[in-house]
This record gives structure tokens, C-alpha cells and sequence, in this order.
């Protein structure tokens, strides 16, 4: 049974890689639709663009990391 709660708890932290993964894909798809809009500014938005998806990225990771916790340190 405990097994069971870990193998849950790790699974349900893992939604927040998937909510990671929506937020690079939303930062990536804005940063597409204004270099399309105004390709002259989109130069100097690249380095907003790579910090937007480190945000986003850390969040996945540190689900990742719950995760292996509930999975192993438990």
C-alpha cells in the first residue's frame, strides 16, 4: 500500500512536467507570432525568449526532482 501512494504522489508530480512543457510551447509559439509580425525587433527579444523558457524548464525540472524524491527518498 505504500508503494502505491509513492507510485501515485510521483505521478501526479509529474503533471507539472507536462505544464513545463505547455509553458516552452506557449513562450516559443508568442516569441513566433511577433518575429513574424515585426521581423526587425525580433533580434533583440531572442535573449527574453531563452529566459522564458529556462523559467518555464526549471518548473519541469523541479517536478522532476519531487518526483525521484517520493520515488526513492520516501
Amino acid at each position: 500500500m505504500e508503494q502505491l501512494g509513492q507510485y501515485l504522489g510521483a505521478g501526479i508530480a509529474c503533471v507539472g512536467m507536462a505544464g513545463a512543457a505547455i509553458g516552452v510551447g506557449n513562450v516559443a509559439g508568442n516569441y513566433l507570432s511577433g518575429a513574424l509580425r515585426n521581423p526587425s525587433a525580433a533580434a533583440s527579444q531572442t535573449a527574453t525568449l531563452f529566459i522564458g523558457m529556462a523559467f518555464a524548464e526549471a518548473l519541469g525540472i523541479f517536478s522532476f526532482l519531487v518526483a525521484l524524491l517520493l520515488l526513492f527518498a520516501v
